[in-house]
């Protein structure tokens, strides 16, 4: 286990699943959090528990990362608890609608603003301060982001958004110190889906698909590499890759 004890970290989406269990493993390692979701209610109740848990400090910033305002808000609030930031974590995300004949528009602006402009608006707010600490970016993309899939289209291509731009942020920042890794899982069991349907937490046993905590011990590992970066991290079920033959 790396240290990250007294570091700063932001994590978008940190209400529940991969969030939540990042929020757990960051804490775990020292780090002190700043969490980001709509659900003040939730997002108290994380802080509560890393708080108990490790001994770490852990602010609370609601709002919605599909406004530049949130993640101006939860930088500046890394900055004015704990003196600069060290990890931030793009991991709000959402799927709404998947026939892309069928989508409406307000399923198709609900991907795009929260899984591309939101990572832009946390990114933009957090570099300057990453470039200081020459810390780590994390993105969290997906097996979509990967190969072409017939199921959402346009979720798969928000995803696939992702991972260019944090390969392409990597390139711009990486002369400064910063690193950046994006982190693809296939499947897992949290409220994923929940919007439109079933769960995913719900929808596959406990064993057949990744677990959040296993994604967030893989941003973990990410977050804490001195002086190098961990460019690209797969988690796929064991025959998922069959998907792709």
């Amino acid at each position: 286990m790396t240290d990250l004890d007294g570091a700063a970290a932001v994590i978008t989406g940190a209400s529940s699943g991969i969030g939540e269990a990042t929020a757990h493993a960051l804490a775990e390692r020292g780090a002190n959090l700043v969490l980001v979701a709509r659900r003040r209610d939730a997002l108290e109740s994380v802080a509560d528990d890393v708080r108990a848990a490790y001994g770490v400090e852990a602010v609370v910033a609601d709002g919605d990362v599909r406004e530049s305002a949130t993640s101006a808000a939860a930088v500046e609030a890394a900055v004015d608890e704990f003196g600069g930031l060290d990890v931030a974590v793009v991991n709000a995300g959402l799927a709404r609608g998947s026939d892309v004949a069928e989508m409406t528009d307000e399923e198709y602006f609900a991907m795009q603003e929260t899984n591309v402009d939101g990572a832009f608006f946390l990114t933009r707010e957090a570099l300057p301060h990453l470039r200081e600490s020459e810390g780590t970016l994390v993105a969290v993309g997906s097996f979509a982001g990967e190969f072409p899939r017939s199921f959402n289209p346009v979720y798969a291509a928000t995803k696939w958004w992702i991972r260019g731009f944090a390969h392409s942020v990597a390139a711009q920042a990486g002369d400064d110190g910063v690193a950046v890794s994006v982190v693809n899982p296939s499947e897992v069991r949290t409220e994923f889906g929940s919007e439109d349907g079933e769960p995913f937490e719900e929808r596959f046993e406990p064993g057949s698909v990744t677990e959040p905590e296993e994604v967030a011990e893989a941003i973990a590992f990410a977050a804490s590499r001195p002086g190098s970066s961990a460019h690209e991290i797969d988690l796929y079920r064991r025959d998922k890759y069959a998907d792709t033959m």
